[in-house]
């Protein structure tokens, strides 16, 4: 049984894991489905269906809770919406919206025999298995959603374990970004800098930073050593991001620890299976991840 097995698991493996479970989580928010779904409840601005959707979990919060959980926004962009949404629409209501919005998306996204699939199942199981090893001190987003049911479809189900997966290991990483002494948007700009992060255009889109914010943070990170004059990555800053994941990797090995190492290799390559057609059938902008 997966989380029976003695075997070490190797350092890597959670990371590896949460990359195609994330990249699926991630689907809705591009997704035309949310839009009309929150739309319907009378949420109609694209930045407040986002705030809306991902914080209901945590109840009629205000903006600044919303600001301190999600890191990487603008503050006066986030009091802008929040917290005028919950006026619009419940939490609860939201939060329904939500589970319709990411039905429609996967059944779109998959396919209908990919939905109803015994892989779909097994992913389902492996997911809340290894999320029964999450914890939930200094982690609120994870732990607000761990108080939300799980579905009764698989599909729904594998959606939600890798929500908890993810925001279990994003809630542990906002805690190295703090300790490495970086800002919500010192933090996208040295991962855009890597090319796995969001262009800069959509850090500006959907995180509401102007060029000008973009220019402060890069001016603070080259006087610290860490970009050079051209915005790459110095030595010191590739060491500093990798030191970032590494020890994220570290506050997130619980779950991965409790599935072992045969648990997480099969979630790893369902996730990804997964991963790989919602990414092929369209999920997401083609200039969303990279450096320009």
């Amino acid at each position: 049984m997966p989380g029976m097995t003695t075997a070490a698991l190797e350092p890597r493996a959670g990371r590896r894991c949460h990359n195609p479970l994330n990249s699926l989580h991630a689907t809705h928010y591009f997704s035309p489905d949310l839009g009309r779904e929150v739309g319907a409840l009378g949420i109609t601005h694209p930045k407040a269906v986002n705030f809306a959707v991902r914080a209901a979990a945590l109840g009629p919060v205000g903006a600044g809770a919303v600001t301190a959980t999600f890191y990487n926004y603008k503050h006066d962009l986030v009091a802008r919406h929040v917290p005028a949404v919950w006026s619009i629409a419940t939490p609860a209501d939201v939060l329904a919206a939500r589970t319709r919005a990411v039905d429609a998306t996967l059944r779109r996204l998959l396919g209908e025999e990919a939905v109803a699939s015994a892989e779909m199942a097994e992913a389902a199981r492996l997911a809340l298995r290894a999320a029964e090893a999450c914890g939930r001190s200094a982690r609120p987003l994870y732990s607000a959603h761990a108080d939300l049911p799980v579905p009764d479809e698989p599909h729904l189900a594998y959606w939600h374990g890798a929500t908890l997966l993810r925001e279990h290991r994003g809630d542990g990483h906002l805690a190295v970004l703090m300790s490495a002494g970086l800002d919500g948007l010192e933090a996208m700009v040295t991962h855009t800098a890597t090319g796995k992060g969001m262009t800069p255009k959509w850090v500006a889109t959907t995180r509401g930073w102007t060029q000008d914010d973009w220019n402060a943070a890069t001016a603070r990170l080259r006087d610290r050593g860490l970009l050079d004059s051209t915005g790459e990555l110095t030595e010191r800053g590739v060491a500093l991001r990798e030191d970032i994941e590494q020890e994220t990797d570290r506050l997130d090995r619980a779950p991965y620890e409790h599935l072992g190492p045969e648990g997480v290799a099969r979630l790893t390559a369902l996730g990804t299976t997964f991963a790989q057609a919602a990414v092929a059938a369209g999920a997401f902008p083609a200039d969303l991840i990279g450096k320009r």
